[in-house]
């Protein structure tokens, strides 16, 4: 999950106006949430004092009393009762990821005084198995990890992209059910109220991660009033007209603010991956590859497509991007097919994953916000971007999905505020491939007073007890644990 995550990384902060029928729930929402049921959860590998069950919700809450929908929750308790404060919500990345391992996972690296102050929390988000699912029934080649970006033709066309988005959007509306209107990311926090109160708190703490990030930004602006202590990990531009478009062409930012480092690394002396003999040369050569296999791709035997072409090799390149560790699986990469050759293809997610991930995806970026329909925006963006960002080729500013589904989003795109509890600690990374520091950077200033940042100097995506600093962890698990944030910004060199 966690690549797929890599590859759908549209994140950013924001909250703001609903329309009216569809505010947030009152009070007395908390006495009709009925208790939950804690039972074995299912999976290898996890923790065994963690549990789970499910939270009824509704579909649409504009019709409160209608369908309902599950949502699946998992929790390992505070491991010291008499020093608990409440809940923490681990709220995962995507769109189309999901936090149910966490409490066993990620979880487990929190101090012991985090774990000791709070019940770890994780959860399905709605059409995310093992909650109510949903799935597109999407032709294979659409399930592509360069069709979950939108990778231009190898001249820059888009017409493949607007075909492709035209088959996702009328396969998700022919079999995505009645759900598939209903997943946003306003919604998404209106079912994490609906958790709270299961869960018998008057108010929650937060650890929001990438795209979760806007998620918690969202539940903020929705219930400002029942937040405790606010952690958001790795935050994007918080545009409040483009969203998820602005999250996209972030990739554009955040590929430039990582390839120096790449190439220090791939042209230091020692390292067996070694690409050149200075980093000046690892850029040319490596776009000169993704021109040559543009025009002339290495077939691929079992990957989808079946070929590594320039588009392919751009991709590796950014989820290479997401975690350090990574750049000697680029390298091997750019090695081999210098030599017209490649390694095996990595084994991906179940087909059925990769269906029920790419459904969620398209209907929460669809849903948050409208896109324009004329191709012309997306062919003059796509050039202008391929001229300016040479590395990742026009993709940032390119269609998706969303120019042809088939339905209007149902609320006005959420809008960040400086008006609410100063209960906000954000830690960011100063070369994130995804959701790069200038996007961190307008969130930070539309938060205002609310939030203090912590600003690592570090590579990668996920900033706490990932890939970001050891200065930057304290800051955070000390906040965690005892509430107390630093006095002002804080740099972490």
């Amino acid at each position: 999950m966690k690549q797929m995550m890599k590859s759908l990384a549209l994140i950013a902060a924001a909250s703001g106006v609903v329309f009216g029928a569809l505010t947030p729930l009152s009070a007395s929402a908390d006495s009709r949430t009925p208790a939950l049921k804690w039972t074995k959860c299912e999976g290898s590998g996890l923790d065994p004092r963690q549990r789970c069950a499910t939270v009824s919700v509704p579909m649409d809450y504009a019709d409160p009393d209608g369908p309902k929908i599950e949502i699946a929750v998992s929790r390992i308790r505070s491991e010291n009762p008499e020093a608990r404060r409440g809940a923490l919500l681990l709220i995962p990345g995507g769109p189309g990821g999901d936090s149910m391992n966490d409490p066993s996972g990620k979880g487990q690296r929190l101090p012991r005084k985090v774990r000791d102050a709070y019940d770890l929390i994780g959860f399905a988000p709605r059409g995310m198995a093992p909650s109510t699912a949903v799935d597109c029934g999407l032709e294979h080649r659409d399930l592509a990890r360069t069709a979950l970006l939108p990778w231009p033709a190898a001249d820059g066309s888009v017409d493949a992209n607007m075909a492709a988005g035209k088959r996702v959007s009328e396969a998700c509306a022919r079999n995505g059910g009645e759900l598939i209107r209903h997943i946003s990311t306003l919604n998404e926090a209106r079912d994490l109220d609906r958790v709270r109160a299961a869960l018998g708190e008057r108010k929650v703490s937060a650890w929001g991660v990438s795209y979760g990030t806007y998620v918690t930004d969202a539940y903020l602006q929705l219930f400002p009033g029942r937040t405790d202590r606010v952690v958001l990990d790795s935050n994007d531009n918080p545009d409040p007209v483009l969203a998820e478009r602005a999250w996209l062409a972030a990739f554009e930012r955040g590929a430039e603010d990582n390839f120096p480092e790449f190439a220090k690394w791939a042209s230091a002396p020692g390292n067996p991956d070694r690409l050149a003999d200075t980093a000046a040369e690892v850029r040319p050569l490596f776009l000169k590859l993704a021109a040559r296999l543009d025009r002339e791709p290495i077939p691929w035997p079992c990957a989808n497509p079946e070929e590594l072409n320039g588009n392919v090799l751009r991709q590796s390149m950014l989820d290479s991007f997401y975690d350090p560790d990574d750049y000697p699986a680029l390298a091997k990469l750019v090695l081999a097919a210098e030599k017209g050759t490649v390694p095996p293809a990595p084994a991906g997610p179940p087909e059925a994953v990769l269906q029920n991930v790419t459904a969620v995806a398209a209907a929460t970026i669809c849903n948050d916000v409208d896109w324009p329909s004329d191709p012309e925006v997306y062919r003059e963006g796509v050039a202008k971007s391929r001229a300016e960002f040479p590395l990742t080729g026009g993709m940032p500013r390119n269609a998706m999905a969303c120019p042809s589904w088939p339905w209007e989003p149902k609320e006005a795109p959420v809008h960040v505020s400086g008006q609410g509890p100063s209960n906000i600690l954000m830690v960011q990374n100063e070369r994130d491939p995804a959701t790069p520091l200038s996007g961190a950077l307008k969130l930070r200033e539309a938060l205002g007073r609310r939030a203090v940042m912590v600003t690592n100097d570090s590579t990668g995506h996920d900033a706490y007890l990932d890939n970001g600093t050891a200065c930057g962890d304290a800051a955070v698990s000390r906040f965690l644990a005892t509430g107390k944030r630093p006095a002002k910004d804080l740099y972490c060199g």
